[in-house]
């Protein structure tokens, strides 16, 4: 049987444990401590993805339209960038995707030579859509202004449709606009707009979407001037007609050339 050691080799064997157990416990907390340092680093780069994200500014939608009879093919600069070119009589070109900003310079520039031909400015606000739009002067044979239009950038409640009428359609003069559903004739019809004159501009309109098809007469007379093929609607549709008159044929007198607001 062995001899038990004294008070004093205890302490030194416990003190040697105790030494033993320190270092051990050292070694494993650095890879721990490198480990909750990379945490913290890879946190503090997503809060900063998500500040990035919190302060995006959606961007602004421009289109054109041109109305005029007397304007050459023509570009359409917005603060020196082109958003749309060589664009021609009848015409309503794809929205473009722009920065907003406060006061935007607009200038519309001969295709041909690049003169510019007019120029306005309108705000582009984040989140909104814009038409520019080119028409005759009334009263001037070779006279045309540019304005811009405010677009509808929402979908059309559900089970309704959204239109909206421009009358370029000079030679006829003010016109009503009947939407026919399928099985109604003109006749048991009332129109959707009234005595819409030359250079009117509406708002959207609203009604129940289905099958109709688009008839458009003088004001005040059952004599259609042009009649669309069935157009069906299921919905959410937000449109622009634009109404001018036709150029190389009398029948129809009168074109509707349709673009969508809402994708």
């Amino acid at each position: 049987m062995g001899m038990r050691p004294g008070p004093l080799q205890e302490m030194r064997t416990m003190r040697m444990n105790r030494n033993r157990r320190m270092a051990k416990a050292r070694q494993l907390t650095l890879p721990g401590l490198a480990a909750a340092a990379a945490l913290s680093l890879a946190l503090a780069f997503s809060l900063s993805g998500c500040v990035n994200v919190a302060t995006y500014t959606q961007p602004t939608l421009v289109r054109a339209i041109d109305a005029s009879y007397v304007a050459p093919p023509f570009n359409v600069i917005v603060e020196g960038s082109t958003i749309a070119g060589n664009v021609g009589q009848g015409t309503i070109t794809p929205y473009a995707t722009l920065t907003a900003i406060a006061a935007a310079p607009i200038e519309i520039a001969n295709a041909g030579t690049g003169d510019s031909m007019t120029t306005t400015s309108n705000p582009l606000l984040a989140g909104h859509q814009y038409s520019v739009f080119l028409s005759d002067l009334s009263g001037t044979p070779s006279g045309y202004t540019v304005s811009v239009l405010t677009d509808q950038q929402i979908s059309a409640p559900t089970g309704h449709s959204d239109f909206r009428f421009l009358n370029q359609a000079i030679k006829t003069g003010a016109v009503d606009v009947y939407m026919i559903p399928s099985g109604v004739t003109l006749a048991n019809s009332i129109p959707i707009v009234a005595n819409l004159p030359v250079g009117g501009s509406l708002s959207y309109i609203d009604f129940t979407s289905q099958t109709v098809t688009m008839v458009v007469t003088p004001a005040g007379k059952a004599t259609p001037k042009y009649t669309s093929p069935a157009i069906y609607l299921s919905g959410g549709e937000v449109r622009t007609v634009l109404l001018v008159d036709a150029q190389l044929t009398s029948n129809p007198p009168v074109e509707a050339f349709i673009a969508d607001d809402v994708n």
